[in-house]
């Protein structure tokens, strides 16, 4: 018999593993809600550029916020969500099953390495910070269903899913994470809350804690990325080259450009609920530098499998510093929005 999901589960393709398996939770619990949205009230855009000793650098668009976006999404929605870790597996463990066996989809953090359906092409890959949707259980073979970002449903082994809850390397160890959600007091979002995320994550653009977060950051990328053949060898390069590409593309879950091209269409969302034009004019913008960033990501795919990537490093720095540009004057003008709106209302 085919493992079966929970009755009541919705299943569709995602862009993003956090937004996509919020969303899954909230369709099965009735709430229809766009994936654009969640990401928007959760304050999902942003911008980092990160090296740790011994990895390469990192870029990302997505904004790690405090409470986490999955908190922040649901307090703008009216539903309590629980973020749960711990260092005990067992105590994991007996959770999930508790869920499960009560037909309860359940909302993990995961090693994307460890799942089985992944394929890296021969290669080891480690990313903790995947996040997926167990949404069915079979007692009888210890098969856990997953709804993650593709059209499939994946049946997983529950030795495979404890790995992959388990994983305790850095920079991005699961802890075993699962969140519950408590859908009692839901609402739609309301335009108060839409502007307080808009504000938010323009105030962190523009005015960030250190120079390697925001449009500050981004200024940062274009000087560093020329130099990175100074301290990367020559496969360490073409790696961190490929790894920019993901991150930036549809394939490593950004949605497009960078997350810019959610953001755009959560701001088009946001026009018609709050009423401010300004907003769709700024979705439109969003959406020109998704596109830019679009063409990066397309740029650092192709160095990545030149023959002499070093010799081209330098040709990103002008379409970086452009970006930064945009984007400086894009969120400056949503800054003005929002604060605008803020004293009218």
């Amino acid at each position: 018999m085919t493992l079966q999901a929970f009755p009541g589960f919705v299943h569709f393709e995602t862009h993003h593993c956090v937004t996509g398996s919020v969303r899954h939770i909230y369709a099965a619990n009735g709430f229809r809600i766009s994936e654009e949205m969640l990401f928007g009230l959760g304050e999902g855009t942003g911008y980092i550029y990160w090296q740790q000793k011994g990895a390469p650098p990192f870029m990302g668009g997505r904004a790690t916020p405090e409470p986490s976006l999955e908190e922040l999404a649901g307090r703008r929605t009216g539903v309590e969500v629980v973020p749960h870790t711990t260092s005990s597996a067992r105590k994991a463990e007996a959770a999930l099953l508790e869920m499960l066996e009560a037909g309860i989809p359940a909302l993990l953090q995961v090693d994307m390495g460890y799942l089985p359906y992944f394929d890296f092409g021969g290669q080891e890959y480690h990313f903790g910070g995947h996040v997926v949707v167990a949404c069915g259980y079979d007692p009888a073979t210890r098969e856990v269903l997953i709804a993650d970002r593709d059209a499939a449903l994946h049946s997983v082994s529950w030795a495979a899913l404890a790995q992959a809850r388990g994983f305790v390397h850095k920079p991005f160890p699961p802890k075993h994470r699962w969140c519950t959600f408590d859908f009692t007091h839901r609402h739609p979002p309301q335009p108060h809350a839409i502007f307080a995320a808009i504000e938010r994550q323009a105030d962190v653009m523009l005015r960030p804690p250190i120079s390697n977060i925001g449009v500050s950051g981004i200024r940062k990328t274009a000087q560093l990325v020329p130099r990175w053949h100074e301290t990367l060898a020559p496969d360490a390069l073409k790696w961190a080259l490929f790894n920019s590409y993901i991150f930036i593309s549809p394939v490593g879950g950004s949605g497009g450009g960078m997350f810019r091209c959610m953001f755009s269409r959560f701001l088009h969302e946001a026009a018609a609920i709050t009423g401010c034009d300004e907003l769709a004019d700024s979705g439109r913008a969003f959406e020109r530098i998704g596109d830019a960033w679009a063409q990066v990501g397309d740029w650092f795919k192709a160095v990545s499998e030149a023959d002499d990537p070093a010799a081209r490093l330098a040709e990103c720095k002008l379409p970086l510093e452009e970006i930064a540009a945009l984007e400086g004057d894009a969120w400056a003008r949503l800054d003005e929005i929002v604060q605008a709106e803020g004293m009218a209302m």
